[in-house]
């Protein structure tokens, strides 16, 4: 499968790099700076871009099976747009290369999801990162597109292990927190598994 990976300098992105290439894929790495990816691979080919840039999202897109995006905002917790604006641009080029694939990381809580009172607090702290998240998710869904959301709560650097929780409803029970690696993990399974087509999973260990 040939992917190509937007976010891919972040943490989950780097960590979805490296375990695609490790495992077979044909990975494109789209990056505003190069020279921030940690991996080399024979099967790795980096575009340098801009994700508001529509028309280089449009052309990096063409000729690959599936879009991974990690994407992220550096607005912190102040009011933006950044995500939907991003996520546009990426829909426009599935649509013209006929690319119907997806994968979406976003964040637990954009379903309004997260139980108890601190479930809500975090939410109301993350409010606006939440709701960006929301409005590009809500794209993706109204194109027809094949997607996955993916919903992963309280992200680390701990190692990769493989073994996490799914929820499709909310999170998993007692969720607190999942690594980087297996959020990576689990984006390269969805791709290979058809029971995750046009879901949103959240996901912790």
């Amino acid at each position: 499968m040939k992917i190509i990976v937007f976010g891919a300098t972040g943490g989950v992105g780097q960590s979805v790099v490296k375990q695609a290439v490790e495992n077979g894929f044909e990975v494109t790495a789209f990056v505003r700076t190069p020279t921030k990816l940690e991996v080399t691979h024979d099967n790795l080919k980096i575009i340098k871009g801009d994700a508001f840039n529509q028309a280089e999202v449009v052309a990096a897109i063409v000729g690959h099976d599936a879009v991974v995006s990690c994407l992220g905002s550096n607005q912190g917790m102040k009011k933006s747009t950044d995500l939907q604006e991003m996520t546009k641009n990426i829909v426009a080029g599935m649509q013209e290369h006929d690319v119907k694939r997806i994968v979406y990381t976003a964040s637990a809580g954009i379903h309004n999801e997260l139980p108890g009172i601190s479930g809500k607090l975090i939410m109301r702290m993350l409010k606006n990162t939440l709701v960006d998240h929301r409005a590009a998710t809500d794209d993706i869904v109204a194109h027809g597109l094949n997607y996955t959301i993916v919903r992963p709560l309280g992200l680390t650097n701990r190692p990769l292990s493989g073994k996490y929780r799914e929820s499709t409803t909310s999170v998993p029970k007692n969720a607190r927190s999942i690594p980087r690696a297996d959020v990576a993990h689990f984006i390269l399974k969805a791709l290979n598994n058809a029971e995750y087509e046009n879901t949103s999973i959240g996901i912790s260990t």
